[in-house]
């Protein structure tokens, strides 16, 4: 029924009234996933928290999308695909309503996780309504569209909540998405319509229970591994577990009649190197995400609102090229599109490892902008290949599983590069200390111009020989750090070179359903 009427859609007039709807819904859920990190100083101070209980009020969240993502094409095939995105976009708005007003920092956790058992529904039932409002020969353009705000939410989620927290305070980096939500709830009253239900006789509950154990301990592994250490017995126990409840989760997936995540629709070659792609993808831009700030506001000195200004124009570059990748994706597929755009990343990305503290931030900018016109080109055309491949009656499930493999290879990839940072720092800091000649010209008279420099301060003696030793460990911790960040874009450009082999495969047109 629901392939028949999109299919006369293509026929009619396209009503894309429903596509801000799911805009605006995204745009919340994927915001503050890091709108937040720029204020957790601030609430340390204002519930005099500590650093890593404030820092749950991220990985809670995170946390939290990474369960409830699974189940979201179930409720909406159970429930209504209207109803289920009405009912988590209410949810969402209210645990935003309560984050803003939390007295405590155990509150605004247990708030945290109620915005985000809506936000993880939100994002994977977007994409599969507009994939039951609109036709499968548009959905480049459509899903370009909608991918805006994916682009865009993560760049402008610190610059804005710097902004909130020095001008205003803390809580309006939660209550900015009530007036917003309570509109967006309007226009999804009025603007979606409901789907026909598809309702099993097998109930998924091994499903259910094992996808949300496996899928927890794996991200919050994932998430502390290196603050632990990855062979603690607390890392180790949540990858045991974690290991063992999804080896039950993908046998049962494959055997039940009505599983919550259909994983056999892994045996669609083009949706697997879809899932594969986009993978890899979402790592590369986590390293740009969670590398490039490091390196402004610590190396440079930058500020939390000032480093957003420098990554917000590659995101407006992406969302400018994704409409128009869109529609040449609509006409003429995916294979070279991606190619060119994962061809783009693979340059840019290796460039990045030649950023140091002397770069022009003009030079950042422009790298980051063209390779952001490379991610517009890539990002969403290689989810939607493999999208537009499924039967429209799975597609639900298939955008449920599409956003948790992004979920999960997001997560790795900061923990990934965060790995690699600091094994890397801690062997080109030991390399550099070692080089360090204290009876060498060089040395002799860093030491005097420093020794001057303190005498004006006020500092003699051994102080003076102190801060001297000290001034020089420090810029060789600086200079480790950028040589350890290099080594992180070496790699993150080595993956996406396996991306573009992969994109290999697609097709130029593909089958639609």
């Amino acid at each position: 029924m629901h392939s028949t009427s999109v299919a006369a859609k293509s026929e009619a007039k396209l009503d894309f009234t429903v596509l801000p709807v799911i805009i605006i819904g995204t745009f919340m859920s994927v915001m503050d996933g890091t709108i937040v990190n720029v204020s957790l100083p601030k609430m340390i101070s204002v519930f005099n928290s500590s650093t890593s209980d404030a820092q749950w009020i991220v990985t809670a969240y995170m946390l939290t999308l990474g369960i409830v993502m699974p189940i979201s094409g179930f409720l909406g095939d159970r429930f209504g695909y209207k109803r289920v995105y009405f009912t988590a976009l209410l949810i969402f708005v209210i645990g935003s309503f309560l984050c803003g007003a939390a007295w405590s920092i155990d509150s605004i956790i247990s708030f945290r996780v109620l915005q985000a058992v809506g936000g993880g529904i939100m994002q994977p039932l977007g994409m599969a309504i507009l994939y039951q409002n609109f036709p499968r020969e548009r959905m480049g353009m459509v899903l370009g569209l909608w991918g805006i705000s994916m682009m865009l939410a993560p760049a402008i989620g610190p610059t804005l909540g710097g902004y909130l927290v020095d001008f205003l305070s803390w809580r309006f980096i939660f209550y900015v998405n009530v007036p917003v939500g309570i509109l967006n709830l309007v226009m999804a009253k009025t603007r979606l319509k409901e789907t026909s239900l598809i309702k099993g006789h097998s109930f998924d509950f091994v499903g259910i229970v094992t996808s949300a154990m496996g899928f927890f301990c794996l991200l919050l592994a994932l998430s502390e591994g290196n603050n632990r250490g990855w062979t603690s017995p607390y890392i180790v126990s949540l990858l045991f577990v974690a290991a063992f409840s999804l080896t039950i989760f993908i046998y049962n997936e494959l055997h039940h009649s009505e599983p919550i995540m259909d994983l056999r629709l892994c045996k669609n070659y083009v949706f697997t190197i879809s899932l594969a792609v986009s993978s890899i993808i979402s790592i590369g831009m986590f390293a740009v995400v969670f590398l490039i700030p490091l390196l402004l506001q610590s190396i440079l000195g930058k500020s939390a609102v000032l480093t957003g200004l420098i990554l917000l124009p590659a995101a407006l570059a992406s969302g400018i090229v994704m409409p128009a990748a869109g529609k040449i994706f609509d006409r003429y597929g995916a294979r070279a599109l991606v190619m060119g755009g994962l061809a783009i990343l693979v340059i840019t990305t290796y460039m990045l490892h030649g950023f140091n503290a002397v770069t022009p931030v003009w030079v950042m900018i422009l790298l980051l902008v063209v390779r952001g016109f490379g991610m517009g080109f890539c990002f969403m055309p290689s989810t939607t290949a493999g999208m537009n491949t499924v039967p429209q009656h799975l597609v639900g499930r298939a955008s449920a599983l599409s956003n948790v493999i992004r979920q999960i290879a997001s997560a790795f990839g900061i923990a990934m590069f965060s790995n690699i940072l600091a094994n890397r720092q801690t062997i080109y800091l030991a390399d550099l200390v070692s080089a360090i000649n204290v009876n060498s010209d060089e040395y002799l008279h860093i030491q005097a111009e420093i020794m001057s420099m303190a005498t004006g301060l006020g500092i003699k003696g051994d102080s003076a020989f102190g801060l001297t030793g000290s001034m020089i460990l420090q810029r060789a911790v600086k200079e480790s750090l950028i040589m350890a960040m290099g080594d992180c874009f070496i790699v993150a450009a080595g993956l996406t070179v396996i991306a573009l082999f992969l994109a290999i495969f697609f097709k130029g047109h593909q089958k639609q359903f």
